[in-house]
């Protein structure tokens, strides 16, 4: 059997076989130098003809590698070690609020640091009549003659990227949960493989001679056809198969719940990435000292750093309403508004900011208007979160819109995009009242969360001159291809994987 496998081999797949003689495993780089191939692509293909023979396997891993975020960062110590350098030349006591000059630190700097001595044991936070105060611990003060684990795989890195199985697991998942300290690479490694069938074939002696497909004059004549191996042809061997181009899977399920907007009746709309916090947070009744404002959890910039306001008008009312209430009924968050933090200029972090634009420009009802569109915000990566998605939101705004009409239309927009069912329980949410948060039916019976619903609050309409109700909802894109396709990972829908985009199924 080796014997009549070996005669059908062609002479690239002999150098392949030959390459994996004394290692039985390699890359298919380690190959291309060890059997000192031209190209790689000769190696892919030789190996998967030796796969389909049942010679050799080839299998692939993601491989995550980790690095600095920036140049000399391990040099700089981290804001706990900082504050706890303060702290005891302080003599091991201090009132928090002195602890920011006292440790050269930024309001963003002081919490990471707070929270950061809390976790590490370092020191506590003590609460009297005087105040707050922290106070070392034993184990801050027995801390600063060395580095801590966190510091070690710092300073390690500032030397090179390291793998993931060259870490301690927990310090590594530490690092990653702080912004702005490591960056994740990922690469695909494939690895060609000897079968137990490769293998004797390699023992029983492969002669590497150059190959002729085709008996040629050239060769008659000269007498060349001596010196050559004529391959023998297998009339079983596999046939390449023929891959149709069709849309990525992210791109597809757009187009999908585009469609089903469209049939529904839904206005599509789009706006640009850069919004001013007036219409991404102020418009939304959402208070200036709203923790989601923080530049913890927003991407503001800095070119440009300010982006200019509607109407004078239209600011005022706004600002009315989120002073006294504007006349809405509510005592609205009685604080001094100020228009400079409108101002600010950031990516966007919903695409509510471009809705509540549009019906602004669109007071008269009735009007139906959707957008799928990309978001942004400070999140830490992990199997659920990305600092970029996108968002699926469709408004209702129409005399006598009902909480039973939002209902309705959700269910409805649920069934078409394929879930088996659709319930409601009451949820909270800054700028609609009522609020409710929708759970779909997966295929497998279980039941899911999938984003936020309700009717805008006065607050939010009748500023802008909006006097009908408001109907809204909205849901994360990636997470409603995650429950249909059953990703585990949401990193996947970004990953290049040729294999899972091939044989996915197109979708209509």
């Amino acid at each position: 059997m080796p014997r009549d496998i070996a005669s059908e081999l062609s002479y690239l797949e002999k150098r392949v076989l030959l390459a994996l003689r004394e290692r039985k495993r390699a890359s298919p780089e380690e190959i291309r130098e060890k059997g000192k191939f031209k190209e790689l692509v000769e190696v892919m293909n030789a190996a998967s003809w030796l796969q389909a023979k049942g010679l050799v396997t080839m299998k692939e891993r993601v491989l995550r590698t980790y690095r600095l975020a920036r140049p000399g960062l391990a040099r700089k110590p981290l804001p706990e070690r900082k504050a706890l350098r303060a702290l005891l030349k302080a003599g091991g006591r201090m009132p928090v609020p002195k602890l920011l000059s006292a440790a050269k630190l930024d309001d963003a700097e002081l919490a990471i640091a707070l929270g950061w001595l809390r976790r590490k044991g370092w020191a506590t936070v003590e609460k009297g009549a005087e105040g707050s105060f922290l106070v070392a611990t034993d184990a801050g003060r027995s801390a600063v003659g060395g580095r801590t684990p966190d510091e070690e795989l710092l300073a390690r890195m500032a030397k090179g990227e390291l793998g993931e199985d060259a870490a301690d697991p927990k310090v590594l998942r530490d690092l990653k949960s702080r912004q702005d300290l490591v960056r994740e690479r990922e690469a695909v490694r494939r690895e060609v493989a000897l079968t137990p069938a490769g293998e004797k074939v390699v023992a029983a002696g492969l002669e590497l001679k150059p190959e002729a497909t085709v008996l040629t004059t050239d060769l008659l004549r000269d007498g060349k056809w001596r010196q050559v191996d004529f391959r023998r042809y297998d009339t079983r061997a596999f046939a390449p198969l023929a891959w149709p181009g069709k849309r990525h899977v992210l791109g597809a399920y757009i187009e999908r719940i585009r469609r089903i907007f469209l049939e529904m009746g839904f206005t599509e709309i789009d706006g640009d990435f850069v919004q001013s916090a007036f219409w991404n947070y102020d418009a939304l009744f959402q208070p200036q000292d709203h923790p989601a404002r923080d530049q913890l959890d927003s991407f503001y910039l800095s070119k440009p750093r300010t982006v200019p306001l509607p109407d004078d008008a239209v600011v005022r009312k706004v600002a009315d309403a989120h002073e006294t209430g504007g006349g809405t009924g509510s005592r609205g968050w009685r604080y001094a508004w100020q228009k400079g933090e409108a101002e600010r200029a950031l990516l966007r972090s919903h695409t509510t900011a471009i809705t509540i634009q549009w019906l602004s420009e669109h007071p008269e009802p009735p009007q139906k208007a959707f957008i799928i569109g990309r978001n942004f915000r400070r999140d830490a990566i992990d199997w659920k979160h990305l600092p970029e998605f996108h968002q699926v939101e469709g408004v209702v705004m129409e005399e006598g819109a009902s909480l039973a009409q939002l209902i309705g239309t959700i269910e409805e927009f649920y069934r078409r995009l394929g879930f088996l069912g659709c319930k409601f329980r009451p949820g909270y949410f800054p700028y609609t009242e009522p609020s409710m948060e929708p759970e779909v039916q997966l295929p497998d019976g279980r039941w899911m969360e999938l984003g936020g619903s309700g009717i805008f609050r006065p607050e939010v309409t009748k500023p802008l001159g909006i006097g009908t109700p408001v109907l809204a909802w909205g849901l994360g894109l990636e997470r409603v291809i995650m429950a249909l396709e059953g990703i585990t990972d949401i990193r996947q829908l970004y990953l290049s994987d040729l294999d899972w985009l091939r044989d996915h199924k197109a979708l209509l």
